[in-house]
């Protein structure tokens, strides 16, 4: 197997600053995809001014959040600050998310730290006119601990409604193996298997079978230290959006938002304040479109440009003007 991935792009500014002559996007500057009409910009999550810039007016039925904890641009700040920060971008999602809409926040819950900044972030959103509907909990295969404590296997997901925003049952892939739960219909008595719309287990609010994503899958992408699931969030975009709706994410990442709309025929406009990561997010999308991968598994979205990371190969001017002509994609434009 491949053996080429990325450091974590967050702690490693050396390799960081390397990719950043390959990022096509600049502070402040908008890629629009004419083909599905997705839009991914450079962009400050709080900025009002640039949220307005990237909706043009449209409305979005959906907001997909993955917030960095406690991290701002990298850098740390008490939970006051966190929380005053998060109430900027909540309130951008309150002004472009449609009269009925649903909003999706991963969000953590650090036990060492008094389980911060969930409790807070609650708190705060009782501010807005959205409904708390769910506290959704997705159980991660590998997780922390010790023997004095119970091991820490989840992340949190809130979600919330804006109106009366459409909804559909989902179901997971685990078939109905109990029997009971009888109940007397039309004079007829039933169990739960005669009764139900699939043989497998509907989704609950506990997401146990959901993989978490590891070097091994082809939907790794190296550098990115909180990818989430890709079935993860389609189960979101399945069950709070219909085909052609509208998807907002605030924050990129490795642009699993941006590849799960175009997979379920959603647009998506999403943004990233770091350059590296809007690249990597656009790079996913054409990776998927040219070659039907998810990602990279052991390898890592700047290979050409980055051939190996394990013999400390260096780029030369020359060689980034080179790489950055071939990477420019035809059909995206800048607004």
């Amino acid at each position: 197997m491949k053996n080429n991935p990325l450091p974590r792009l967050d702690t490693d500014d050396n390799v960081r600053n390397k990719l950043l002559p390959y990022c096509r996007l600049k502070p402040g500057e908008i890629w629009a995809d004419p083909i599905s009409g997705h839009k991914v910009g450079c962009l400050d999550a709080i900025n009002s001014s640039e949220i307005e810039q990237l909706m043009s007016g449209e409305y979005a039925q959906l907001a997909v959040h993955d917030p960095p904890y406690n991290l701002i641009a990298f850098q740390e700040r008490t939970i006051a600050e966190f929380i005053s920060w998060c109430k900027k971008w909540v309130e951008n999602s309150w002004l472009w998310l449609d009269e009925n809409s649903a909003l999706y926040i991963w969000l953590g819950a650090d036990q060492k730290d008094n389980f911060q900044p969930l409790p807070d972030f609650m708190i705060m959103m009782r501010g807005f006119g959205f409904k708390p509907r769910s506290f959704i909990a997705m159980r991660n295969q590998r997780g922390y601990g010790t023997q004095k404590n119970w091991m820490a296997v989840r992340q949190e997901l809130l979600y919330y409604v804006k109106g009366s925003p459409h909804f559909e049952v989902q179901y997971t892939d685990i078939p109905k193996i109990l029997r009971g739960y009888y109940k007397t219909v039309n004079g007829q008595t039933t169990e739960n298997l005669e009764r139900s719309k699939s043989d497998n287990i509907r989704a609950s609010n506990v997401w146990v079978d959901i993989q978490q994503v590891f070097y091994r899958m082809e939907e790794n992408v190296s550098g990115c230290y909180a990818q989430k699931p890709l079935k993860s969030i389609e189960r979101i975009i399945n069950a709070s959006s219909k085909q052609g709706d509208l998807v907002i994410d605030f924050f990129a990442h490795s642009g699993t938002t941006l590849l799960a709309s175009e997979i379920k025929k959603r647009r998506c406009f999403t943004i990233d304040i770091d350059p590296v990561y809007c690249e990597i997010s656009i790079r996913r999308l054409e990776l998927f479109r040219q070659k039907g991968r998810l990602g990279w598994q052991n390898g890592h979205p700047f290979e050409k440009e980055l051939p190996s990371q394990n013999n400390g190969h260096q780029l030369t001017p020359q060689n980034e003007q080179k790489q950055e002509n071939h990477n420019q994609p035809i059909q995206a434009k800048l607004l």
